[in-house]
């Protein structure tokens, strides 16, 4: 019964997480906590089980919010990453439950309950009964848990989005070309005034972040002067346009993300830490 239920476990935990390895840790440590429960006399063994990697889930959130207050470092989850236009029928399976980038990002700033709440009610359809004790509140208490993270959700995700890959795949290597070639304007043409460009620090440091199209630019033209000779692939990054970057030797250097809005580019968000890269981009490699 738990494998039956282990691709809804493991889509809950993802989403709560941010990151496939603590997901696939914590489905683990679900099935270790149910192995030894009396589960012979449940009735609703799917919403036992959600509580069950809810609670563990939660437990990992919080524990991650205190390393966080002590380093003051923002996490970047992991995307889902596919081929472009090669994708196999698992891989749309997980693009169709996946969410954009720039909302998984806005996830990471919301208190662990809050998240949890809002996460397992608007995106699983969790009642707020079964919510509520997760959380060590009243149903009336997780609704407004909810209700905030939706609000600042609401507030901070990007209006208008782009849907359009193809008009994505433009604007993303339009902004590449005009990197490469050292081109200032032409990359201010291609970037909101207001972009926000997230880098993970390459797993040695904190959450790198630049704002403003001049920083941005300005920033791509001097990485672009001295990175060395590669491979750039076209790929998705949870359903939306992006880059993989490999070296001469076919080992995966960075991984973006790219969100358009409003026909530019607003987010930029860049994954560097090779422990994080080779189990995401593993398999693109060999495409």
């Amino acid at each position: 019964q738990f494998e039956e239920h282990r691709p809804r476990l493991r889509a809950v935990a993802d989403r709560m997480l941010g990151s496939l390895s603590e997901a696939e840790d914590a489905v683990q440590e679900s099935w270790l906590r149910v192995s030894r429960a009396d589960a012979g006399g449940i009735q609703n063994m799917g919403g036992w089980l959600t509580t069950v990697v809810s609670r563990v889930c939660l437990n990992l959130l919080r524990a991650r919010a205190g390393r966080r207050e002590q380093s003051l470092e923002t996490h970047l989850p992991d995307p889902i990453v596919t081929p472009e236009g090669q994708s196999s029928p698992e891989q749309e399976l997980l693009l169709a439950d996946s969410v954009g980038l720039a909302l998984l990002v806005v996830l990471e700033t919301l208190d662990p309950a809050e998240r949890l709440a809002f996460v397992l009610h608007d995106t699983f359809g969790v009642p707020f009964d079964e919510i509520a004790p997760i959380v060590g509140r009243s149903p009336a208490a997780a609704r407004q848990l909810a209700s905030r993270a939706r609000r600042r959700v609401r507030g901070a995700a990007t209006d208008e989005l782009e849907l359009d890959r193809r008009r994505q795949r433009e604007l993303v290597d339009a902004f590449l070309a005009a990197a490469r070639g050292g081109d200032f304007d032409a990359l201010l043409q291609v970037l909101d005034p207001d972009v926000v460009l997230r880098s993970d620090g390459g797993g040695v440091g904190p959450t790198h972040i630049v704002r403003g199209a001049r920083n941005v630019a300005g920033g791509a033209v001097a990485y672009s002067a001295r990175a060395e000779a590669g491979t750039v692939r076209p790929v998705l990054v949870n359903g939306a346009a992006g880059v993989a970057v490999f070296d001469q030797h076919g080992e995966p250097v960075s991984l973006l993300g790219f969100t358009v809005a409003r026909g530019r580019i607003v987010e930029i968000n860049i994954l560097t830490d090779p422990g994080r890269l080779r189990p995401l981009l593993g398999s693109i490699r060999e495409w």
